[in-house]
């Protein structure tokens, strides 16, 4: 017999500049129907937090650099916390700053290219379906989804992609990148797979109202943490 959860807690922290919270408890709640909450970024999460989603946006206004100041924020020692217990965790565009600059995730994100905002429709391949939150994709599916970024090229140093490679971090890749991400990355996680950092809006892609190409890939990003704790959707 399988037992069903009713509901898990997600929560999506929320710092001062972000602006894609919303969005993402709008998928999560009404388009799941399941259950997600606010934290702000002064407090800490709760231990039984059942997923955590750090929202894209741009904390303290991407002063210094963006996501630098908000790793220091309290809610992080939390997250810290969380992430070692195996929770899964998933950063979206500032959120994947974060996460890269609380060095819950290798590598950095420097300035595009194109030293300009990008905002524009592209397309992801799935490169690995063992995280929470992949795990409702096929290896080598194609995502259509949207990027809105000015720090969105990943870098990491030679040893490190190898090390990379070797215990596939490499979740999501571009199809055709213009910005030089090193080796097309548009996605990574931990050595443990539970802490996933992206930077294309699966939220901004997850209905079809707004997604007209395949809203469902978006959407089974967020739907394979159900899988991940065995709710009926």
């Amino acid at each position: 017999m399988v037992l069903f959860i009713l509901c898990m807690n997600v929560g999506i922290t929320v710092f001062p500049g972000s602006n894609c919270d919303r969005d993402i408890k709008r998928v999560v709640d009404q388009t799941l129907k399941t259950c997600s909450r606010f934290y702000w970024h002064k407090k800490n999460l709760p231990s039984n937090v059942d997923v955590v989603i750090i929202p894209g946006g741009f904390s303290y206004g991407d002063y210094l650099r963006p996501g630098i100041i908000a790793s220091h924020s309290p809610i992080i020692k939390s997250i810290k916390k969380l992430a070692k217990k195996k929770t899964p965790i998933l950063g979206i565009c500032n959120g994947f700053q974060i996460l890269l600059e609380s060095n819950l995730l290798p590598g950095t994100l420097l300035k595009n290219t194109t030293l300009s905002f990008v905002c524009k429709w592209t397309n992801i391949i799935v490169h690995n379906v063992n995280t929470p939150f992949t795990n409702q994709l096929k290896l080598y599916q194609k995502i259509p989804i949207s990027i809105a970024n000015g720090e969105g090229r990943y870098y990491v140093d030679s040893e490190t992609l190898t090390s990379m490679k070797k215990n596939d971090q490499i979740v999501f890749k571009y199809e055709n990148d213009s910005n030089n991400s090193i080796y097309n990355i548009a996605g990574v996680c931990n050595e443990d797979m539970n802490v996933v950092g992206m930077m294309p809006h699966p939220e901004r892609a997850a209905e079809y109202e707004i997604n007209p190409i395949d809203n469902k890939p978006s959407l089974s990003i967020f739907a394979s943490i159900l899988n991940q704790f065995n709710i009926e959707n």
